[in-house]
C-alpha cells in the first residue's frame, strides 16, 4: 500500500492535518524571511549609525535611520529623535524601551501559529484514532450478531485507525523543531538589538556631556574675558 493509499485508509482528518501542516510550513518560510538579519539588524548600518553618534552627527544618523525601515533602525531613529528634543536620559531609555516592545511584538508575530500546529496536530491524530476505534467496535458489535466474528474485525479496523496517530506525530515534531527554531532565533535578535540600544543611549549621553563640557567652557572663557576687560 503506498502513501496516497494509507491517505485515504486515515479519514477526513488526515485532510485536516494535512492542512494544519501546509499552513505551519508557509508561516515558518514567511517567519524565516522576516527575521533575516539584514531586515532586523543589519551589522554594518549599526556600526555606520554608531560611528556617526560618535562623531556628533545626530541629524544626518536620525536621516540614515529613518531611510532604512529596519527594526533596529526605528529604535535607534527614537533615540536620536528625543536626544535632538533635548530630553533626559532617562526619557530616552523610555522612548526606545516603547519602540523596541513594539518591534519585538512584529517580529513575534505568527510565531505562536507553528507552536499551535505542532500542539494540536498529534492531538487531531488521537482523535481521528478514537473515531476510528468508535468504528471499529461498531462493526464488531455488527459482526457479532451476525455471527461473522473473525480475527481481522479487529486488526484491520486498528491499524486503520492508527493511521492518524502516525500521521499526526510525523507533522509535529518537525513542527516543534521549527517552532523552536523560530523561537531561537527572534530571542537572539531581540538581545542584539537591546544591547545595540542601549550603546547608542549610551553614546548619546557622552555626546550631552561633552557639549555640556564644551558650553561651561566656552562660558568660563567668557567669564575671563569679562573680568580682564572690566580691569582693564
Amino acid at each position: 500500500m503506498d502513501i496516497g493509499e494509507l491517505f485515504e485508509q486515515g479519514g477526513p482528518l488526515m485532510w485536516v492535518i494535512l492542512a494544519a501542516s501546509i499552513i505551519g510550513v508557509g508561516v515558518f518560510l514567511e517567519r524565516l524571511w522576516s527575521l533575516q538579519r539584514a531586515k532586523v539588524l543589519p551589522r554594518a548600518f549599526v556600526e555606520r549609525i554608531r560611528g556617526m553618534v560618535a562623531r556628533g552627527k545626530i541629524s544626518e544618523a536620525l536621516l540614515l535611520c529613518e531611510e532604512n525601515g529596519s527594526s533596529i533602525a526605528l529604535i535607534m531613529a527614537a533615540s536620536l529623535r528625543a536626544f535632538e528634543q533635548d530630553q533626559r536620559r532617562s526619557d530616552i531609555k523610555e522612548m526606545v524601551e516603547e519602540v523596541g516592545a513594539r518591534e519585538v511584538s512584529h517580529m513575534d508575530r505568527n510565531v505562536e501559529v507553528v507552536g499551535t500546529i505542532a500542539t494540536i496536530s498529534p492531538l487531531l491524530g488521537l482523535l481521528g484514532t478514537v473515531t476510528g476505534m468508535i468504528q471499529v467496535f461498531r462493526e464488531f458489535v455488527t459482526a457479532y450478531a451476525s455471527g461473522q466474528v473473525g480475527p481481522d474485525t479487529f486488526a484491520q479496523g486498528i491499524w486503520q485507525a492508527l493511521i492518524t496517530t502516525a500521521y499526526g506525530l510525523t507533522v509535529a515534531i518537525p513542527m516543534l523543531l521549527l517552532y523552536r527554531f523560530l523561537q531561537g532565533r527572534t530571542n537572539t535578535l531581540v538581545v542584539e538589538m537591546e544591547e545595540d540600544a542601549m550603546g547608542i543611549v549610551n553614546l548619546l549621553e557622552d555626546n550631552r556631556r561633552a557639549k555640556e563640557a564644551e558650553q561651561a567652557k566656552a562660558a568660563k572663557a567668557r567669564e575671563g574675558g569679562k573680568r580682564e576687560r572690566d580691569d582693564a
